[in-house]
C-alpha cells in the first residue's frame, strides 16, 4: 500500500490493465493504473497522462478537494464523441488524469467489463452454504425461515443471509422497481414488505443472474440486518450499524 506524493491520500498502482471507452471509442489503455481511494469505501482509477487516447479539452477550474488539491475540468473528445467535465487533473496528482466512470460508456480490466466502480483488491466475497436457522422477523411477524441458507461475507459488511425463495414469505412482499448495481454481485431487485398494515419499503432483495463470485446465491432472497430482527440458531442477531 502507498500513498501519494505530497498528501497522506491512499494511492497505489493497480497490476491490471484497465481501460476506459466513450461512444464506442477508447479513451484511455492503460497497464499501470492507479488506485486512488477517494472514499472509504472502494477506490477511483487514475490513468498516466501518457495512456490517454482522447484529447482532453480545459473547462476550467473543478472543485478543490483537500487531499488531490485543486481540479482541473476538461471536456473528453475522442472520434466525433464527447462527455464535458469528465477528465480531471489534480496539483497533487501530477501526471495523473481522473475519468468521470459515469460519463464512460464502458469500462474494462483486463479483457472483462466491469459496472458501478473499480472491484477494491482488498475487498473479497465468500458464499458459504449453512444449516445454520435462520429466522427473519418485521414488527413480530415471520416473514422468512429457513434451515438451508446460503452466508454472504463481504469485506466490509455484516455477513447477509440468503434464504431460498420457498421459505420465504412471498406473499408478504411486493415488488418495487428499485435495482442496485455491485461490481462483485451484479444487479439486484427488491421487495418492500407489508405486515399488520404497514409498508416497510426495500427491505429484501434478490439477484436473479449474479456474477460469478456471487453465483451461488442466484434467485435467493436476502434481507436488510439493519432495519429488521434476524434470529439465527434462535438468537437474536444486533442490529449492525452500516452506510445502509
Amino acid at each position: 500500500m502507498g500513498t501519494s506524493r505530497k498528501t497522506s491520500l491512499r494511492i497505489e498502482e493497480s497490476g491490471k490493465r484497465v481501460r476506459a471507452y466513450l461512444g464506442g471509442h477508447l479513451v484511455a489503455d492503460s497497464t499501470h493504473p492507479s488506485l486512488v481511494w477517494e472514499i472509504p469505501y472502494y477506490p477511483t482509477y487514475y490513468f498516466p497522462e501518457a495512456d490517454v487516447r482522447a484529447e482532453l479539452v480545459e473547462d476550467g477550474p473543478g472543485t478543490r478537494s483537500p487531499s488531490r488539491g485543486d481540479a482541473t475540468a476538461h471536456t473528453v473528445k475522442v472520434d466525433g464523441a464527447q462527455a464535458p467535465g469528465a477528465a480531471f487533473r489534480y496539483t497533487e496528482l501530477p501526471g495523473l488524469v481522473r475519468l468521470d466512470w459515469d460519463a464512460m460508456d464502458a469500462w474494462f480490466e483486463e479483457d472483462e467489463e466491469v459496472f458501478v466502480h473499480p472491484r477494491d483488491p482488498y475487498t473479497r466475497v465468500d458464499v458459504l452454504a449453512a444449516s445454520r436457522h435462520v429466522r427473519v422477523e418485521v414488527d413480530g411477524v415471520t416473514v422468512a425461515e429457513s434451515s438451508g441458507p446460503r452466508l454472504l461475507f463481504e469485506t466490509g459488511l455484516p455477513v447477509r443471509y440468503y434464504l431460498p425463495k420457498p421459505h420465504v414469505r412471498m406473499d408478504l412482499l411486493e415488488h418495487t422497481d428499485t435495482t442496485t448495481h455491485c461490481p462483485y454481485k451484479g444487479t439486484a431487485e427488491y421487495w418492500s414488505i407489508r405486515v399488520n398494515g404497514t409498508l416497510h419499503e426495500d427491505l429484501a432483495w434478490s439477484y436473479r443472474t449474479p456474477l460469478d463470485e456471487s453465483r451461488k446465491v442466484a434467485g435467493l432472497v436476502c434481507f436488510y440486518n439493519e432495519k429488521l430482527d434476524i434470529f439465527v440458531d434462535g438468537v437474536l442477531q444486533e442490529r449492525p450499524k452500516t452506510k445502509f
